[in-house]
């Protein structure tokens, strides 16, 4: 064992052999040579000493928990349920085994199996916590019921009935049983029940969270829709804590429903369960008036009351009665906020909030009035006036944030936007000082100057600006060298870099982010998106690796997670749990990765029809089978990751969400078609009976024709749906969601080529069953397909001609898309040639049919049919067009290299020298990555060269 936890597996089966010389039946050691075994990838020997063991059904503890280790490791967490069954058969009184059962029943997910488990060990030992197991699998049961009747009808009413059995007998001990007898109540919809419940005596037990009893509370009276007690309550957690968000909202949300159905208190008594409320404006307005009084005698200011005033405002706004009640002017009210918290970092993100408060007339003299009160001193006359102090460097930088929220900054033209940039790169250089002793994990000071300035600079790059871009880059990287861990920095470098084609420093970047966990799911995107596209297939492997690691132990974690909620008590976190595993499993970005890692193996192992079988067997593909839930598909994107400061029609709207996520859905049917296509190229190549035998359609093979048949009319259907998208030439926001690789599909012709040659697979199986005889047509149509087909990807590599950076007037433009050409083009041609070896093995054995047949005749004259000569032409055309487009590459590759970037006059003399310095660097990550992205290509299509020469029959 000692050997194992060390992972040193060989000597571990060493020891382990020894000791089986000497005790033949030591079960023990036999799982633990087995675990060795396991891990040096002998699964299946393993797999048959673990099952002798298991045959013998041990009872011995170490047996026991040596094999429920091993099936872990082998992913088969049901083998552990049959192992406890028959120990608990055997030692029907170990309450050990039986709770070992009941999680081993966790683990895979057996609800029904739980709740007796549960009641079995209740039975052995009474503890309440073993009661509430088999409660809470009812519930279960009830959340994974298909019928939501079924639900309601069966599972929580007898749950119920089990709790209430338990309160009967005055048996409830712990918070978690009373968290989930409110669970059930809630489910049931029995509002009015789990009320009475949390504000009754077993209420008393809702310890462990703060207020945890008044949040329960509070959820009961919003669903039961009593307004009074919601106000009453809100109001009475305010006098306690009034700088609580949610309560000033709740507190709003019911004094305007009691005023909406004029409710008035009764009379004589108590207004509602939570004592007095409010049901007018002018009680609102004097309480909130109360709290700014309150608050002004504290000792360290609220913003809460300040700003619930602003809210108000607003509410009386929308119903149109602001003015009767004197709240004062959002204006000033704003500019007293600043005034009192415009130091601190959350001043601009509470006041942007309510900044459509201010009509658009008065936002300039709003700024000026804002900056009036901030101590900026300048040296000299004509200089910019800095912040002495962080205080003062705070409430500039918040100015300047409101600012361009405003939309102040956008309004300006090229030149004025130049000078605020220069001017904000001044002051973030300045604010550096503040900052010396930050430690390299800390932000500095300042660093929201330089990405502002980046962003104004993204604004004249889409207004046609070239040079912008590269500024941006050099702003971001001077950033960074200062403040290395800074996210924003990282995740804009990511997306600029990424729109100029250069991936090869953006894993670098990414890598250093250090995602954790679920960001592998809401930013992996910014990743997986364009490894592949432009061309850098290894990190492409590596990135979808990573993600899919993050996807497959969540499976395994999960389990792990529900098992100690059962332990602890932690019923109401099991829902969550699950909850979460689904919305990760129905991850629309698990289900590309998952799509792109496949496609992406098929093109860099398979080259040859054999491997292509291969490769497709050991990834379990087959053409049948749709493994994506595309009624459930989750956009789990963080799509608002990187900060902006862009006013409310600039930024990304909810529209722009649902379309990208409708857009991604249409770019993932067609891979996954493709790839589906593909897959079922090998199932073809089957040797068929002549024509008119019965055995055609029992071999299977007709069947698999159908299936590629109806995929192609589904791709079909797909690429039409994703054309008329298209259509709506939609643009979102630049730092947005980006767009996906559909356009580009489309534009080049690969999509063309590549539905074209699903549909020669079709016309070679007619041939094949049809045979050569009367089969003219079907082969004049072939070397039709054939013809077209060469000529659509002569015109693909067409579109992939040209300089990838060029120089124009001294500024570099650099030409993405021809990347993503390529990219597409080496993919079309490796389709080609799978399909060109399904063609290949068709017509070998006719060839050598016909050739016994000339042998026979003794006949030189046996007519070879058209079909040969149309094939053996296409692939020489094919042959031809791979090496002129690896040539083409050679050629790249030697500009590339080549090219002196700095010796590119930077015409903005404007630069200093430090940015002269990242400017350069810029440049060279960005040659370099292209550099790369040729190179990997170019590596790529010599192996497609080698292939097509062996395709001569």
């Amino acid at each position: 064992a000692d050997y194992l936890d060390n992972g040193n597996n060989k000597m571990a089966i060493q020891q382990a052999d020894k000791l089986l010389k000497k005790h033949k039946d030591l079960h023990c050691a036999k799982v633990l040579k087995a675990i060795g075994l396991q891990r040096t990838g002998k699964q299946d020997e393993a797999y048959a000493l673990a099952q002798e063991v298991a045959a013998l059904e041990p009872t011995d503890d170490n047996s026991l928990q040596a094999l429920t280790i091993l099936y872990r490791e082998m992913h088969r967490p049901e083998l552990v349920t049959k192992l406890y069954e028959a120990a608990v058969k055997k030692v029907p009184n170990s309450e050990e085994y039986h709770s070992h059962l009941f999680m081993a029943y966790a683990r895979v997910g057996e609800y029904k199996k739980m709740q007796q488990a549960g009641m079995a060990l209740y039975k052995i030992v009474p503890k309440n916590p073993y009661y509430f197991w088999s409660v809470m699998s009812l519930i279960m049961q009830s959340i994974s019921a298909q019928d939501e009747n079924l639900s309601k009808t069966m599972f929580l009413p007898l749950a119920e009935r089990m709790v209430e059995k338990m309160v009967k007998e005055d048996k409830i001990e712990a918070e978690a049983e009373v968290e989930l007898y409110y669970m059930i109540l809630e489910r049931l919809e029995k509002y009015k029940e789990a009320l009475d419940v949390v504000r009754g005596k077993l209420g008393e037990k809702l310890t462990s969270e703060l207020q945890s009893r008044e949040n329960k509370c509070m959820a009961m009276y919003k669903k039961l829709c009593r307004w009074p007690e919601c106000n009453a309550l809100s109001r009475r957690l305010l006098l306690k804590n009034s700088d609580d968000w949610q309560f000033y909202i709740t507190y709003f949300d019911s004094v305007f429903q009691l005023i909406d159905e004029s409710w008035t208190p009764p009379p004589e008594d108590e207004h509602s369960l939570e004592g007095d409320v409010h049901y007018s404006i002018e009680q609102a307005v004097k309480f909130i008036e109360e709290r700014i009084t309150e608050e002004s005698k504290n000792a360290r200011p609220l913003r809460g009351p300040y700003l619930a005033k602003l809210e108000l405002i607003r509410r009386l706004r929308y119903r149109g009665c602001n003015d009767e009640y004197k709240l004062g002017d959002p204006e000033e009210l704003m500019f007293q906020y600043f005034k009192k918290f415009g130091d601190k970092p959350c001043c601009f993100t509470d006041l942007k909030v309510f900044v459509d408060l201010l009509p658009s007339s008065q936002y300039t003299k709003f700024i000026s009035q804002l900056l009036e009160v901030i101590p900026l001193s300048a040296a000299a006359e004509n200089e910019i006036a800095l912040p002495a102090d962080i205080k003062a460097l705070q409430q500039h930088l918040c100015v300047v944030q409101l600012s361009r929220l405003l939309g102040i900054y956008h309004a300006m033209d090229k030149k004025e936007k130049l000078i605020v940039v220069q001017e904000l790169m001044l002051r973030y250089r300045h604010g550096l000082e503040f900052g010396k002793s930050c430690l390299k994990t800390e932000l500095q000071f300042s660093d929201y100057y330089c990405l502002l300035a980046v962003h104004l600079l993204l604004d004249l790059w889409l207004e046609g600006e070239e040079t912008a871009v590269w500024q941006c880059l050099t702003l971001l990287e001077e950033g960074l060298s200062h403040s290395p861990s800074n996210a924003q920095f990282k995740l804009l470098l990511i997306r600029i870099y990424c729109r100029l084609g250069a991936f090869e420093p953006v894993a670098e970047l990414y890598s250093s982010l250090d995602a954790k966990h679920i960001q592998h799911d809401t930013i992996g995107y910014l990743l997986t998106r364009y490894a592949e596209a432009l061309g850098h297939y290894t990190a492409a492997s590596q990135s979808c690796n990573f993600a899919l690691r993050f996807f497959h132990s969540n499976q395994k974690d999960t389990s792990e997670y529900i098992i100690q909620a059962y332990k602890y008590g932690a019923f109401e976190k099991i829902p969550e749990f699950i909850a979460f595993r689904n919305r990760l499993n129905s991850s629309l970005h698990f289900a590309q990765v998952r799509t792109e890692r496949m496609l992406l193996d098929l093109l860099l192992e398979a080259n040859i029809s054999t491997s292509l079988e291969e490769s497709i067997k050991s990834m379990s593909l087959s053409p049948e089978e749709d493994d994506i839930p595309w009624k459930d598909l989750r956009d789990n994107r963080d799509l608002t990751v990187l900060f902006n400061w862009d006013p409310k029609d600039r930024d990304i709207s909810e529209e722009h969400k649902k379309l990208s996520l409708e857009e991604e859905t249409m770019w993932l049917r067609i891979r996954s078609l493709t790839l589906r296509l593909v897959s079922g190229l090998p199932t073809l190549s089957h040797t068929i009976q002549p024509k008119n035998s019965e055995k055609t359609a029992e071999n299977g093979v007709s069947s698999k024709i159908d299936t590629i048949r109806s995929l192609l009319q589904q791709l079909e259907g797909a690429v039409d749906s994703g054309k008329t998208f298209l259509e709506q030439k939609i643009q979102y926001p630049v730092l947005g969601p980006p767009p996906t690789r559909m356009a580009g599909f489309f534009s080049n012709g690969s999509c063309q080529c590549q539905t074209s040659l699903f549909y020669l697979v079709s016309d070679i199986y007619e041939l094949d069953t049809n045979g050569l005889e009367d089969s003219a047509e079907i082969q004049e149509r072939i070397g039709n397909s054939f013809q077209s087909l060469v000529e659509r990807l002569t015109d693909l590599f067409n579109k992939c001609k040209g300089d990838l950076i060029e120089v124009r007037d001294g500024t570099l433009k650099t030409h993405p898309n021809l990347l993503e050409n390529l990219v597409f083009f080496v993919e079309t041609i490796s389709i080609a040639l799978w399909v060109s070896s399904y063609c290949d093995s068709v017509l070998r054995p006719f060839k050598s049919n016909l050739q016994k047949k000339k042998k026979k005749k003794k006949e030189s004259s046996v007519a070879m049919p058209p079909v040969f000569t149309h094939f053996l032409d296409y692939v020489t055309e094919l042959q031809t067009l791979t090496s002129n487009v690896i040539d083409h590459i050679k050629g790249l590759e030697l500009i590339l290299t080549e090219l002196k970037l700095e010796e590119l006059s930077l015409k903005d003399t404007l630069l200093l020298q430090e940015e002269k310095k990242f400017t350069k660097t810029v440049q060279g990550k960005v040659q370099s990555s292209y550099h790369h992205s040729v190179q990997e290509i170019g590596e790529l299509l010599k192996k497609r060269l080698d292939t097509i020469k062996k395709l001569k029959i």
